[in-house]
């Protein structure tokens, strides 16, 4: 790693480096820990403690560094640390090795490591190439921040998106995020509803809400590229099955893109 609090392509391409052989080469995780209930099971089944909170009540970022220090555990942050965003990265790493030349590229943002890593690395290989972030309407921290350039925060948003309902962006992502993106945007609940079953339906893609982010700002026009090569992240398959059936109310009643 270059720097404790600094990521650089030589740092995405040393963790593609270590994930050869261990993850499978792909910018689209789908899951079978589909709901709930069964996510737990499957965690447990790995051998791992499954500790259940009430979001609305308790700070999870305190309780899992509570929890460390009691137990004298080792902390790994989601996305707040510069291994986990250099692993992140080499979701567009392989893209680009993939499809050479993009005008564009769309990542969807929660805590700031995805779409921070993703741009250091596209970037790096395609320097006029231009990366947007794109976020829930109801957890828009980052694209407050983003044009603010002050730290901003959240607490508990109420999107579909559960995975960008993070509190704010992390003290490392936020300064990469100002430096190597280029904008940020947000999606509403409808469009996002909209874009996860067009991927369900038309692209045969398990990807959940906050995975569909992304390909949300493309489909609904938010972000015009017309004439454009355009990269779209979709990062994310923990759909919970039972809650479905209130999807498709959704869906019905926002209609398809």
């Amino acid at each position: 790693m270059s720097q404790l609090n600094s990521v650089t392509i030589t740092d995405v391409q040393a963790a593609q480096q270590r994930l050869a052989g261990i993850a499978h080469r792909t910018p689209v995780l789908t899951s079978t820990t589909v709901n709930d209930r069964t996510h737990n099971t499957a965690t447990k089944s790995y051998g791992a403690e499954v500790i259940l909170y009430n979001r609305q009540e308790t700070n999870r970022e305190e309780l899992a560094q509570n929890l460390a220090s009691d137990r004298g555990l080792t902390l790994i942050p989601p996305y707040d640390h510069p291994h986990v965003i250099a692993g992140q990265g080499t979701a567009a790493l392989e893209l680009v090795q993939e499809v050479s030349e993009m005008d564009l590229l769309l990542v969807c943002c929660g805590g700031g490591g995805l779409i921070s890593d993703c741009a250091i690395a596209a970037k790096a290989l395609l320097p006029n190439l231009r990366v947007i972030g794109v976020e829930p309407t109801l957890a828009d921290d980052a694209t407050r921040s983003f044009y603010t350039r002050t730290l901003q925060t959240v607490k508990n948003p109420h999107t579909i998106a559960d995975g960008a309902r993070t509190p704010s962006l992390g003290q490392i992502t936020f300064p990469l995020v100002l430096q190597y993106v280029d904008d940020m945007v947000t999606v509403s609940e409808e469009a996002i509803i909209r874009a996860m079953f067009f991927l369900w339906e038309r692209l045969k893609i398990v990807v959940e809400p906050t995975g569909a982010l992304a390909a949300a700002a493309l489909l609904e026009g938010i972000v015009t590229a017309q004439g454009m090569r355009i990269g779209v992240i979709i990062s994310g398959g923990n759909v919970d099955l039972s809650k479905v059936a209130s999807y498709l109310d959704l869906g019905a009643k926002f209609g398809n893109p």
